[in-house]
């Protein structure tokens, strides 16, 4: 007998790039940098008139600079402007963001958590209701929530604000996805084997796996409070609690009045100013998203 000869995989190999490739590479490249030209012109925009005096931005309302480079100054106007109103909105807005978005992420990640990875009866029509919710938009629930805030006398207080941003049917749902996948049941159940309890499992172990699914939910309910305008327009109408969107929509109205043009500049630096907090925030949490993607894996 003779001595039986291998058998060799075959080797697989790449299929050379064709035009109908190159072409479709061509074009998704295209597509790309007209998406992130469409967003980026607006912020360009509003970063370029805001280096700009309030008679030059009038000259000169375009996409370049003017003769003059008055950030620091226009900066400076707008923080001090009517006894420093803007840092009193801006102030406001961040109480609405710590308590309202921070208390949303809070509340859909215990409830994504639960409804992943326990079973209990009614789970089935809890979900339903969150996507039920999620469909709804908040402009169609805002009128019914200021009749009822109003019937308990919170109207023009912070809680009107706050309490609705507390329920984010979105987070939640995003989180109970996430859960299912990143926390392993496999892990919680070798955790409750050496004696930890749900609480303890929860923090050491599901928590630090949670944290990118966290992020994402705190970044998106942070974005909808910070530009919440719809909400603090029907439940606000004492100044001192307006939040930087009904603030400078107050200061772009009275800039549309006779004799209100000094106040245009200050609106256009005051939303330069508005989305900083937002681009600093998105820059911070990117690590956790990076962190995140081999969080659920288990070693074989």
């Amino acid at each position: 007998m003779g001595t039986p000869t291998p058998i060799r995989s075959p080797r697989l190999r790449r299929p050379a790039p064709g035009p109908s490739r190159s072409r479709r590479s061509i074009t998704l490249t295209l597509v790309t940098g007209l998406a992130l030209l469409y967003s980026l012109v607006p912020l360009i925009w509003l970063f370029v008139n805001a280096t700009k005096g309030r008679e030059s931005l009038l000259d000169s309302f375009g996409l370049w600079f003017g003769s003059d480079f008055a950030l620091l100054d226009n900066i400076a106007a707008t923080l001090a402007y009517d006894d420093g109103v803007f840092v009193r909105w801006l102030l406001n807005t961040v109480l609405y963001v710590v308590l309202g978005a921070g208390g949303a992420t809070l509340l859909a990640m215990l409830g994504g958590y639960a409804l992943a990875k326990f079973d209990f009866p009614g789970r089935r029509a809890v979900f339903a209701v969150v996507l039920g919710a999620a469909a709804v938009p908040g402009t169609a629930l805002a009128v019914p929530t200021f009749l009822m805030f109003s019937r308990m006398g919170l109207t023009d207080t912070p809680w009107a604000v706050i309490v609705p941003s507390l329920i984010s049917p979105f987070g939640l749902y995003l989180m109970w996805v996430f859960a299912a996948q990143a926390v392993p049941t496999e892990l919680m159940e070798a955790a409750r084997i050496d004696g930890s309890g749900e609480l303890r499992t929860f923090f050491t172990v599901a928590l630090p796996l949670l944290a990118p699914g966290t992020a994402t939910v705190l970044l998106f309910t942070m974005v909808a409070t910070w530009n919440n305008y719809f909400l603090p327009l029907i439940m606000i109408r004492d100044p001192d609690w307006f939040p930087l969107t009904i603030g400078l929509n107050a200061w772009n109205a009275q800039a549309a009045t006779i004799g209100g043009e000094p106040v245009f500049h200050l609106v256009i630096t005051g939303s330069l100013l508005t989305i900083v907090p937002l681009i600093a925030a998105f820059l911070m949490l990117q690590r956790y998203w990076r962190s995140g993607l081999t969080a659920g894996s288990l070693k074989g």
